[in-house]
């Protein structure tokens, strides 16, 4: 059966099973059955790409040293107001520690980075998880992925047209789900990771919070990477003309991600490899 005629099967209203768990039987993503891309004006779609892929490599841009770089180096004429509502809109965060200009929610919680000096040496011991911006060839779209950092193993992911804290925790107990839990939970200090939704769901699940410091992008580095690696050799080099057309794209690029390509850090070995070998034999 095609991945259509799956999404064609399920039954939104269905009076036993929740939309997760007829997609988990038919071996679909969810967010395949109906997000669509966002939408901005045909300037801001074109700022947005070039903003994206000059901070893949100079994540230490902040807003007005882009701005200079689109009107000085790419010959556009933009100001650094509407440059700040697109980094916003794209959830960058540059890597150096802002001023603090305004309060904390005091509902959101921010926790200690638990990662600096820790040996990772088994799976499930740290995730790491992140939301990225997805350009697309008409619109854009966000991505979040849980990492495993021990092994490098993209667990889960998912696609969305907004970046809502369900959406992120939907996520989360989908790979506990898959998975089991793991020891530590690392993040940003992103609305959607520090709200008391997803702060208690860690809890329940007995997991230990570690957040990243602020203006600190680095601390979360293997997802980071992945996000690097995914939009340079698939996303940038296949501009997706949808949302079922991106979710293809992932799903292949995870597949190949996970299964055959290899990382000299863990030893020339993909991450499933790694992955499982330790789990089998532990």
């Amino acid at each position: 059966m095609s991945a259509t005629e799956k999404r064609q099967q399920v039954v939104k209203s269905h009076p036993r099973l929740s939309l997760l768990k007829q997609c988990n039987i038919l071996e679909i993503h969810r967010t395949s059955l109906y997000y669509r891309p966002r939408g901005e004006s045909y300037l801001n779609l074109q700022l947005m790409k070039r903003i994206d892929k000059q901070f893949l490599e100079h994540p230490y841009y902040g807003v007005e040293r882009m701005t200079t770089y689109l009107n000085q180096d790419l010959g556009y004429h933009v100001n650094a107001k509407r440059v700040r509502r697109l980094y916003k809109l794209m959830n960058l965060r540059t890597i150096y520690p802002h001023p603090k200009t305004t309060k904390r929610d005091k509902t959101h919680y921010v926790y200690p980075y638990l990662l600096r000096n820790l040996k990772v040496t088994r799976p499930n011991q740290v995730w790491q998880t992140d939301i990225t911006y997805i350009p697309m060839a008409h619109g854009f779209m966000y991505m979040a992925a849980i990492i495993d950092v021990y092994s490098r193993k993209v667990l889960n992911w998912s696609i969305s047209n907004s970046m809502d804290t369900s959406w992120v925790l939907e996520l989360l107990e989908d790979t506990i789900a898959r998975f089991g839990k793991p020891e530590i939970h690392n993040s940003d200090q992103g609305s959607q990771y520090t709200s008391e939704l997803y702060i208690k769901a860690l809890k329940k699940h007995e997991i230990q919070i570690s957040m990243d410091g602020k203006g600190r992008a680095l601390d979360n580095v293997y997802i980071e990477r992945f996000w690097r690696s995914i939009k340079r050799e698939k996303i940038y080099l296949n501009p997706p003309n949808g949302g079922l057309h991106l979710y293809q794209l992932v799903k292949e690029y995870v597949e190949f991600y996970n299964e055959k390509r290899r990382h000299k850090s863990i030893g020339d070995l993909p991450p499933n490899q790694m992955f499982y070998q330790l789990k089998k034999s532990a």
